[in-house]
């Protein structure tokens, strides 16, 4: 026998007879591509081309929004009620784009709910009317959801996927973490819901079941469906970890085929790999290569061992021998990845064969120098990097999907003027 039973290029099969060609993914990364009517464009088709060349066997989309009124950024790819010719033939050239070469493409469908940015969205809706305030946008206070509209958002959850089956992608995956829509209903915090919708965690939970069953009952028992879901929000009176792992043992009983486990939400840092605060969540009592180095790794390994769907644990991963001991240890089923794709599209292939040993996301370009650093507090330094980070890598996307190869030189601050010029460009171009 070899060192380890699970390779990088071990085939996944999946509960609905599906079969991922290997075990990495990638991670969905909002790719703000969009033309004005949120359509695909032809960004998409050189991104998703790219990638599919790279070796990563799953490739799960950008945020693709249900509601043209809650987008998650300026440039979102949108599927609202039927679609025209053109904007079929559009979704049907990005998945083709990347399945050309054995890859399977999965939709990524979601909703903002409270998170979309005031320029693109002047009444956000939620659960219920909890303001917040995020790292990187200015939102307006939410509209509490009337539930005609919360039953219209599940029919539009369902319609999006039936769509992304029709154009071609090989599956879908639902957008439940990060403090979204379908995050938010899950949260004690943010729903203060007195109908079937908020109250426990089974009627706060409503919203998500309903999503994946009127899903799957559009797709059909043979295609494809995964959701990201939050471990743990990482803030008091949120939802917690215990409370990801209840719904973890009912999601088992809903036909999901990938669970994708992630956390945080763009109020707290530790979505973007900040460590997080242990007097709002306990780490379980779990220890690994893996888990010294991936930041969600924990979890999945605790989700994992009650899931009975394969677990994707995506976060962090940087060293080859890390990847395969998760795969192997417990951890999870599929090793996401993110931003070392954005830098290097054909990093998953250098894994697989072996001809590297760890990935580079240019850590040493992705600092603030000492004289940025300069009149900025403590906090502000953390948030001014992680943001300038965050810019830094939607940058290098925008670099790949326009044909030329990304940009690793850019300061912090340098990406994040550049990322504000293009997305307020984009927002004066929004319907």
């Amino acid at each position: 026998m070899g060192e380890h039973r699970i390779q990088l290029d071990t085939p996944l099969p999946l509960p609905c007879g599906a079969t991922l060609p290997n075990r990495l993914g990638k991670s969905a990364m909002t790719e703000g591509c969009a033309d004005h009517l949120g359509r695909a464009t032809a960004d998409h088709e050189r991104l998703y081309r790219l990638w599919g060349r790279g070796g990563t066997g799953l490739l799960i989309t950008g945020n693709i929004q249900v509601d043209r009124r809650s987008l998650e950024r300026p440039g979102n790819v949108r599927i609202e009620g039927p679609q025209d010719a053109e904007q079929m033939r559009r979704l049907s050239a990005m998945a083709e784009a990347g399945q050309e070469n054995g890859a399977h493409v999965w939709a990524q469908i979601g909703h903002a709910g409270r998170q979309a940015p005031a320029g693109a969205c002047p009444e956000p809706v939620a659960p219920s009317s909890v303001p917040l305030k995020m790292l990187r946008w200015q939102q307006q206070a939410p509209r509490a959801l009337r539930e005609d509209e919360i039953e219209n958002i599940i029919w539009r959850f369902g319609n999006a996927a039936r769509v992304a089956k029709e154009a071609g992608f090989r599956g879908v995956q639902v957008h439940g973490a990060h403090g979204y829509l379908i995050s938010e209903f899950l949260s004690p915090r943010v729903n203060q819901r007195t109908d079937k919708w908020g109250g426990d965690l089974k009627a706060r939970a409503r919203f998500l079941l309903e999503v994946i069953r009127t899903i799957r009952a559009a797709v059909g028992p043979d295609y494809p469906v995964g959701l990201k879901l939050n471990s743990a929000d990482f803030q008091k009176g949120g939802f917690s970890h215990e409370d990801s792992m209840q719904v973890v043992e009912w999601l088992n009983h809903e036909g999901l085929d990938l669970l994708e486990l992630t956390g945080g939400t763009y109020e707290h840092l530790s979505l973007l790999g900040v460590k997080v605060d242990n007097q709002f969540e306990r780490e379980p009592p779990r220890a690994s290569t893996a888990a010294r180095e991936a930041y969600f790794a924990v979890y999945a390994a605790e989700a994992r061992g009650i899931a009975k769907m394969p677990v994707m644990s995506t976060g962090g991963f940087r060293r080859r021998e890390s990847m395969i001991g998760a795969l192997n240890d417990g951890t999870c089923d599929l090793v996401g990845l993110a931003r070392p794709l954005c830098v290097d599209p054909d990093i998953s292939a250098k894994l697989i064969r072996g001809d590297v040993d760890e990935t580079s996301v240019y850590e040493h370009t992705t600092a603030l120098s000492e004289a940025e650093k300069q009149n900025l507090l403590p906090d502000e330094i953390q948030t001014a990097t992680v943001l300038g980070q965050q810019a830094f890598f939607f940058m290098t996307l925008y670099d790949m999907a326009e044909g030329r190869l990304p940009h690793v030189n850019r300061t912090l601050p340098g990406a994040q003027a550049e990322l504000v010029a293009r997305e307020d460009l984009i927002t004066r171009n929004l319907i």
